[in-house]
């Protein structure tokens, strides 16, 4: 299916290229979230007339993103504390949702759609290095420090 991309799409293309997707792709996923029209020439007319307009929210998009991602950087570190045993591996595990809570409580917006974590969740104590991607363009790093703490045993 031929589209005319409306924003910057990683690993596609830039706004106003046109190119050819598999139609899934196409209407499951960029043509409901508004990030693409299908390619006909009354579309094409129209997004010419609408170019820098599109250009203007595209720049200020990344702008936005690359201010997040100096604030982001600009932390030491997110602590989070976790229940864990004795050895230090946690019960359970902490993935994109904690590390989103624990920058709110920094004052950061973030989405858990942005935390990227390759290797999965953390299930052990220790410092890690948890990349945000907030833009096309733009990535951030955060340091985040998971801390055990022993539950509390029931006496029975």
């Amino acid at each position: 299916m031929e589209l005319i991309l409306l924003e910057k799409i990683e690993n596609l293309g830039n706004l106003g290229d046109v190119v050819n997707v598999r139609n899934g792709y196409a209407r499951n996923y960029l043509l409901p979230q508004g990030k693409a029209r299908v390619a006909t020439a009354e579309a094409k007319a129209e997004f010419e007339a609408r170019r820098a307009e599109l250009e203007r929210q595209e720049a200020e998009m990344l702008e936005a993103a690359k201010k997040r991602a100096e604030t982001i950087e600009g932390l030491e570190a997110v602590e989070i504390v976790a229940n864990a045993g004795p050895e230090g591996k946690l019960f359970g595990s902490v993935g994109p949702d904690e590390i989103v809570a624990a920058l709110g409580e920094k004052g950061i917006e973030a989405e858990k759609r942005e935390v990227r974590m390759p290797e999965g969740p953390i299930g052990m104590e220790g410092e890690y290095t948890v990349g945000l991607h907030l833009h096309a363009d733009v990535d951030a790093e955060v340091k985040v420090v998971v801390k055990g703490e022993e539950p509390e045993t029931i006496a029975t």
